[in-house]
């Protein structure tokens, strides 16, 4: 029987390394394309536009993508090791966490976003480039308590959920996934 190469065994250490690693890649890929969605979310206002609600959710989740992308992954100090494999083993669980907390993050941020556009769209439809008239007022009101009902609904439980159904309707590994309140914690941490 020929022999493993160490290197081989180490990445091996309970079997599992390469089944976390593909799970890190498959939940950074999820992030990317949340980004890349998000980024084709474009609205200018008008002066008097400006700071109507749904110009300002659209700006506040820009600038919230943006520090989503720039906040450094924070490698937590792990304990020695072991044994082979335990250090890679505990660096692909913290990079999961560190993963999945941003693509949590950039998911609550399009939804608000998607809310955010389909609300100045509608707007844009009832008002055809007009200011707001007076028989207007109550489809207006109508559009905002759509919105606001719409960002209510974007709960913390609810994304989650929406994940996890994917993720498993795609047959991930998702025995390691971190918990939603493992993903809350580290998101304030940071």
């Amino acid at each position: 029987m020929k022999k493993a190469a160490p290197s081989k065994l180490k990445s091996m250490a309970d079997g599992l390394n390469e089944a976390r690693a593909m799970r890190v890649a498959e939940v950074i890929n999820d992030f990317h394309l949340i980004q890349r969605q998000m980024s084709q979310y474009q609205a200018t206002s008008s002066p008097d536009e400006y700071h109507e609600e749904g110009y300002k959710v659209l700006r506040q989740c820009r600038a919230e993508a943006q520090a989503v992308l720039a906040a450094p992954f924070q490698n937590e100090l792990l304990q020695a090791s072991r044994g082979p494999g335990e250090a890679e083993k505990r660096q692909l669980q913290q990079i999961l966490l560190d993963a999945s907390a941003r693509r949590f993050q950039a998911q609550k941020i399009y939804l608000r976003a998607t809310a955010a556009v389909r609300w100045i769209n509608t707007r844009n439809a009832l008002l055809r480039g007009q200011r707001t008239q007076n028989g207007q007022m109550a489809q207006m009101q109508q559009v905002d308590r759509l919105f606001q009902a719409e960002l209510a609904a974007i709960t913390n439980e609810r994304i989650m959920n929406d994940f996890r159904t994917k993720d498993t309707q795609a047959g991930h590994y998702l025995a390691e996934d971190p918990s939603l309140s493992a993903i809350v914690s580290w998101i304030r941490t940071r």
